[in-house]
């Protein structure tokens, strides 16, 4: 029998241009060492999929299979699975070694070879599993375990110049899904129609602004009638009607990097009670945008909106936070959850932060006004106020279409 390997590196090709220089990444692993140093600890083994994309530039596509990102004071090194093969070392800035299947927890010593044993071990609390974690314990046997989760979410948190870059040309992407979906708005359009039509565009415009990025998991959620009552409801083969209230949701994903655009529409013509609470919505959000600035904490923030809402009689219609982080992160990984504005979040808005302001009311089928009313631009935090990178317009007078 042939010999098998229980793992080897697999070098095939020429390294990619990934989202951003080496220099970057090189910047980032340099900050997550010093980090290490400060916690005292030797190995961090990053198993997520948002720190694995942050650190290394290779944003992998588990199907079941473990991955990820060992890190020590001399070594950078992506692990993943034979069925990749080459892809995440020409799509890591670091080294990669591939790991076999031929025996189990070949992944774990992959990790090990690089890490070392009896080492003080970093790991993401809020990421790895259970099982996974004992088996940490078993093949590293660390002398410590520290859990780096939090440490490395504050990291991300804080945008480079390049990464500023990123998000807003995602942003303009999202504008050109918008758009695409207005035009296809009209009476006995399917929703799964009006979505394709901004997906499509959004991916065309993706592979104009970056040809050598990686074409992937870009989405769009377009909702009517009761289907508008939650922000992530899947998109169905529901007709539209003329007064429906519209949810407009477009998602460009950029080698791992997410932007957003939501907006409240209606199909041709919206009746008052609805005009009342989608306006009572606008200016929550118009409130809101301006309230983030530098010296704001989140819980402030989000305490002065639910006062407008108050005054309003709303308030028991608000169904989540007003507004979370930009970056790395995804509807099925990540989150930077040190960054969203609810009443348990104190973090103080910083130049470089990256959040978005997203109020929204749900009314219940059957209410006056039913539906769900929502609003999102994306602001960067800076020196004396912010930039909105959003440009697709909200309200009433823009978006009563079809």
């Amino acid at each position: 029998m042939t010999a098998r390997p229980e793992m080897y590196r697999f070098h095939n090709g020429e390294k990619a241009p990934l989202q951003f220089a080496v220099s970057e990444y090189e910047a980032r692993i340099a900050k997550l060492r010093k980090l290490m140093a400060d916690m005292g600890v030797e190995a961090a083994v990053f198993t997520s999929m948002h720190n694995v994309s942050y650190y290394s530039g290779f944003t992998y596509c588990s199907f079941g299979r473990p991955y990820g990102l060992v890190v020590t004071a001399e070594e950078c090194v992506t692990i993943s699975a034979g069925i990749d093969a080459g892809q995440p070392w020409r799509r890591s800035f670091c080294d990669n070694i591939t790991y076999t299947d031929w025996q189990r927890d070949n992944y774990w010593r992959a990790v090990l070879s690089v890490s070392g044993s009896g080492k003080v071990v970093g790991y993401e609390g809020d990421h790895i599993s259970m099982a996974q974690m004992a088996k940490l314990e078993g093949f590293l046997s660390p002398a410590k375990t520290v859990d780096i989760a939090g440490a490395t979410m504050v990291q991300r948190m804080h945008k480079s110049g390049d990464e500023l870059v990123m998000i807003r040309a995602g942003a303009a992407v999202a504008d050109v899904g918008g758009y695409a979906i207005r035009d296809a708005v009209k009476e006995g359009a399917r929703e799964i129609d009006v979505a394709m039509a901004g997906r499509d565009a959004m991916e065309l415009e993706i592979a104009k602004r970056f040809p050598d990025a990686e074409y992937r998991d870009s989405w769009v959620w377009f909702q009517s009638g009761i289907n508008t009552d939650g922000a992530h409801n899947p998109v169905t083969a529901r007709k539209l009607e003329r007064g429906d209230i519209l949810s407009l949701n477009t998602f460009p994903m950029i080698s791992g990097y997410y932007t957003a655009l939501e907006r409240t529409m209606f199909v041709g013509e919206v009746d008052a009670a609805s005009l009342k609470i989608w306006e009572a919505n606008v200016a929550a959000h118009e409130l809101g945008i301006s309230l983030l600035k530098p010296g704001a904490s989140c819980s402030e923030v989000t305490h002065q909106i639910n006062a407008l809402f108050e005054e309003h009689q709303l308030l028991q219609h608000r169904t989540f936070g007003y507004g979370h982080s930009f970056g790395v992160l995804s509807h099925y990984y990540g989150r930077e959850a040190g960054l969203e504005l609810r009443e348990d979040i104190d973090t103080v808005l910083e130049p470089g932060m990256v959040i978005s302001m997203e109020p929204m009311l749900t009314i219940a089928d059957g209410e006056p006004g039913a539906g769900g009313y929502r609003e999102h631009d994306i602001l960067i935090i800076t020196e004396d106020g912010n930039e909105n990178i959003t440009g697709y317009p909200y309200g009433p007078e823009f978006n009563v279409v079809g």
